[in-house]
């Protein structure tokens, strides 16, 4: 049914608001006493709800009850508290209307210029762990309730949904007052985030048995529109999720504005270095690795030896490419760092020092990852008419892959030898399929990737690692279909492979290994990544 209408001719302009009324009701108090301070400096009157009002009259602000309001006391445990006429009248009266000024007068109920809104934690009780109804108590009614009001009315009334935007309208509040472009834009954020709660109430309800709800939204905000996409003729932009704590988040200390080829490596990058728990590097170029390694042992400064053995896996592909590290940069890997072209350097923090250093490299882009950082536990791809999604390919931490695996070939691999290729079969998770990842002592030495046969990867592989094929292990993310691309890695020298398995021609290629006296183990699990 449609809603009411007006004569368009009785709207009267209305573009600076000044606020003189504010309706203040918040489950997140972050910056809450700042706003207040604020507020009550331009002799704003605060109405308030439960624990909001409290916190500002303990701070010493004067702050109205909602109960005041209503003349209704909060009831039910809290569930009816502003879902009352005195509220929402005064929420969606749209002053450049004569008539809706008149009834309010005849009312008796002041409008809102300001309301301050953000909802029950939903989202984080339900990641908790928490079940029933102590989700269901997370599910608010009254604060959706005003933020849409008030969102609907932005020709009238701001709307802030997160402590974010709380500096905007402090800053507003002393230049007299929000403009209609900022009470429309802040409209926006509003109704993204109403939508964003719904869908995860909505998801927490048909959550299926394999954790996929009976819809998907995927809900973000434009960050900013780049300067182009993967080339220049495409336009691009990067839109962050709610709830997200990646790279998208990270904060930029440094270099040149983010591209969108800087922002899929500096992603690709930090997905392979957080394969491990131990110190881990892993430099990456087009989306694939050019080396990764963990710290050698007893190395005074672990993360710096672990960009040095990663580095050394392929100098020349490492120029002009992407780093991440699981650990805080130190000084001797940022000194390193300054010799070598690097477009994007990501880690989850940086010495002073080291930071020093690094800014010497204007063109250097540095990122922070958020202190919350943690891998995406769903990934998601778009294909024409609809969406994949599915679990991130996850293991055990580094060391505590071997359990599940068979020996098929050879003898059984010393402690040495097993941790090498415990190392490989992690870090080739990383590597685009078909994927060859030969190792030695916890470092990557050669990368076959992205070729449309086992037995190119193979050679590409020993041909990047040359003489230091002899010696090292190998891991393929599928099984050999064929004896030919194992024969290539015999041939390089490896001395140990860990491949899934699961060939018709497994045991020809068993065989093979047999008759060169090398160690093979089988995981029973494959790591494509295409």
């Amino acid at each position: 049914m449609a809603g009411p209408s007006h004569d368009k001719s009785l709207y009267r302009e209305r573009d600076v608001v000044r606020i003189s009324r504010a309706l203040i009701s918040v489950s997140d108090k972050t910056g809450l006493l700042d706003l207040a301070r604020a507020l009550a400096g331009a002799g704003v009157e605060m109405v308030s709800t439960g624990s909001t009002a409290q916190t500002i009259r303990d701070a010493g602000f004067d702050v109205t009850d909602v109960a005041n309001i209503t003349g209704f006391p909060e009831s039910l445990d809290g569930r009816v508290k502003t879902l009352h006429p005195s509220v929402h009248a005064g929420l969606l009266a749209d002053l450049r209307l004569e008539s809706h000024e008149q009834q309010l007068d005849e009312l008796g109920v002041e409008p809102f210029e300001l309301v301050v809104v953000n909802l029950y934690p939903f989202v984080e009780t339900v990641a908790s762990g928490a079940v029933g109804d102590d989700v269901v108590e997370q599910i608010d009614i009254g604060g959706p309730a005003m933020v849409r009001a008030a969102a609907k009315n932005h020709p009238n009334v701001a709307i802030v949904v997160s402590p974010a935007s709380y500096g905007e309208i402090i800053d507003a509040v002393a230049q007299g007052g929000t403009t209609l472009v900022q009470r429309r834009e802040l409209a926006a954020r509003a109704f993204s985030h109403t939508a964003a709660y719904d869908t995860a109430v909505a998801g927490w309800f048909t959550d299926t048995a394999e954790g996929f709800g009976a819809s998907l939204t995927i809900q973000a905000e434009l960050a900013h529109v780049l300067r182009y996409g993967e080339n220049s003729h495409q336009e691009a932009a990067l839109y962050l999720r709610a709830g997200g704590h990646g790279i998208a988040q990270a904060t930029q200390l440094n270099g040149k504005e983010m591209s969108y080829n800087n922002f899929v490596d500096a992603d690709a990058a930090v997905r392979a270095a957080y394969d491990f728990t131990v110190p881990a590097v892993a430099i990456i170029k087009h989306a694939n690795p050019c080396g990764i390694a963990v710290a050698a042992p007893k190395a005074p400064d672990a993360i710096a030896s672990a960009h040095a053995r990663a580095h050394a896996c392929d100098p020349v592909s490492a120029f002009g490419g992407v780093i991440a590290a699981n650990r805080m940069v130190t000084l001797k890997m940022a000194e390193t760092i300054r010799e070598i072209f690097t477009e994007v350097l990501v880690a989850p923090g940086f010495d002073e020092d080291a930071i020093d250093v690094l800014r010497t490299k204007k063109n250097l882009r540095i990122l922070q990852l958020p202190a919350d950082f943690a891998p995406e536990p769903l990934e998601a791809k778009q294909i024409s008419g609809g969406i994949l999604v599915q679990q991130a390919d996850r293991f055990a931490p580094h060391g505590g892959v071997t359990s599940t695996w068979s020996l098929a070939a050879g003898e059984a691999a010393d402690p040495e030898t097993l941790a090498d290729l415990a190392f490989a079969w992690t870090a080739c998770r990383s590597v685009k399929s078909n994927a060859i990842l030969l190792a030695k002592n916890g470092a990557s030495v050669g990368v076959g990737m992205g070729q449309v046969n086992r037995v190119d990867s193979c050679h590409l592989a020993v041909t990047r690692a040359g003489d230091r094929a002899a010696g090292s292990v190998a891991a393929s993310d599928a099984f050999f279909p064929f004896a030919d691309g194992l024969q290539v890695l015999l041939d390089g020298g490896v001395r140990a492979i860990v491949q899934p398995g699961g060939s018709v021609r497994d045991e020809e290629v068993i065989a093979a290994a047999q008759a060169a006296g090398v160690t093979m183990y089988f995981t029973g699990e494959r790591h494509f990544f295409h």
